[in-house]
């Protein structure tokens, strides 16, 4: 028996298959939001990974929408469009999760900080009051939108809108996708600190701050440093770390502390082999300093005075 802790929230809008679809209405406003990235490209890509092969080919049977503030399209057309949808297929594009769907549709999250999605089968659905929307699909099953702070957010869109949409389209090329010439190139001639560069996802789409810090202290380069000042052999090492970094925590599932889990509710482990982030005062596991906390990009910054030197930086000795 599931039981709701303290009022039940009223669903606002439910639709079933066969009921009646209008035209699609709404869209990504033109210039798109400024958000926090949050989870980063590991853990996004493994929701999208863990929900694929539950999930394709399933058919929306209804949708019950708890709380319309969740959904940046048209509410009612929202609820109105996924009965009778298949889904083809679910992947990741930046920090955003996408799932294809049939009809030329496309649902997009952003998950932010606290948004999750969880699979949940028949009968055994765990519903509380931070239940936003729920998908009930054709094998009894419910993927359920979950957001305790409500910044997440849906947005259903014909997918060629998608491809035209101002934040999907500026977004960079995926790092694990990138060559190392590539990664340089987009580098080695920015002003901007390291540090903000990675975290630009003009620049390069899905790293945050957990994955910026981690990778940037596994290179020994500071948080700080511009971009145009460091030598190409120091942004190839750049560039193999992220990778390195990246990879082990794509294996750990990604990194939990507070909110993140997977589609099965499953927590990631990669936070367990933390080096930096996270660990200000704490001993530097490669030379043992006192690793020290800074402010860049409007980001808190976890590195070691020792492994990542602030002076001199590592200067150009090429030429683009």
């Amino acid at each position: 028996m599931t039981i709701w802790p303290g009022k039940r929230p009223k669903i606002l809008f439910s639709a079933r298959r066969n009921s009646g679809h209008p035209s699609f209405a709404g869209g990504p406003a033109k210039g798109g939001t400024k958000y926090k990235k949050m989870p980063e490209l590991p853990e996004v890509e493994t929701i999208a990974r863990g929900l694929r092969s539950l999930l394709q080919n399933r058919c929306i049977d209804r949708v019950d929408l708890v709380s319309a503030g969740c959904v940046q399209s048209d509410p009612r057309a929202f609820v109105d469009l996924l009965p009778g949808q298949s889904i083809l297929d679910v992947c990741r594009r930046g920090k955003l999760l996408l799932f294809h769907l049939s009809a030329g549709l496309c649902l997009a999250s952003h998950l932010k900080m606290t948004g999750k999605f969880l699979l949940f089968p028949p009968e055994k659905r765990e519903i509380d009051i931070h239940d936003r929307c729920v998908v009930h699909l054709d094998n009894a099953s419910s993927l359920v939108f979950k957001d305790q702070r409500k910044f997440g957010y849906l947005w259903l869109m014909p997918w060629d809108e998608l491809m035209t949409w101002p934040f999907f389209a500026q977004l960079g090329p995926e790092p694990l996708e990138m060559s190392e010439d590539d990664f340089v190139s987009r580098l080695h001639t920015r002003r901007a600190t390291i540090k903000s560069l990675l975290l630009d996802q003009t620049c390069i789409a899905g790293i945050g701050n957990i994955y910026a810090d981690e990778s940037l202290h596994l290179a020994g380069i500071h948080p700080q440093a511009p971009g145009d000042t460091l030598s190409r052999e120091k942004l190839s090492s750049l560039y193999h770390s992220l990778h390195q970094v990246l990879n082990l925590a794509l294996e750990a599932g990604g990194s939990s502390f507070r909110d993140y889990v997977d589609g099965l509710g499953r927590p990631g482990s990669y936070q367990d082999t933390f080096l930096v982030y996270g660990r200000r005062g704490q001993a530097c596991r490669n030379c043992g300093s006192g690793l020290e906390k800074i402010q860049v990009a409007g980001r808190t910054s976890i590195f070691c005075p020792c492994c990542q030197p602030r002076n001199p930086f590592t200067i150009a000795q090429e030429q683009c």
